[in-house]
């Protein structure tokens, strides 16, 4: 590994890279939540919240928690644990009413 990366992404060992590299999909995962509901909108008109932002959303929370664990960061592991449990709260209640309207 070169010099400049190491400095650069704040890592020492080819193991720390490959968990930087875990978290930026992390948090590209994350992002792609609001482009997704961006657009969503946009087509609609109005504001919609498609079901697939809430995967989006579950997704890269728990990718963001791994992260969190591994750098053992305890602000960032409360607020993304919390958020798991938000965004999976919300794909239970999305089929939860879908069940009860089938």
């Amino acid at each position: 590994m070169t010099e400049w990366l190491e400095k650069l992404l704040h890592v020492g060992s080819m193991t720390e890279l490959a968990w930087v590299i875990f978290g930026l999909a992390a948090q590209l995962m994350f992002t792609a939540r609001f482009l997704l509901q961006w657009i969503a909108s946009e087509r609609a008109r109005d504001s919609v919240m498609p079901v697939a932002f809430w995967y989006f959303s579950l997704a890269g929370g728990v990718m963001l928690l791994a992260y969190a664990l591994y750098r053992a960061d305890p602000v960032f592991i409360l607020g993304q644990a919390l958020g798991v449990v938000i965004y999976a709260r919300n794909l239970w209640l999305i089929y939860a009413k879908r069940r009860r309207e089938a």
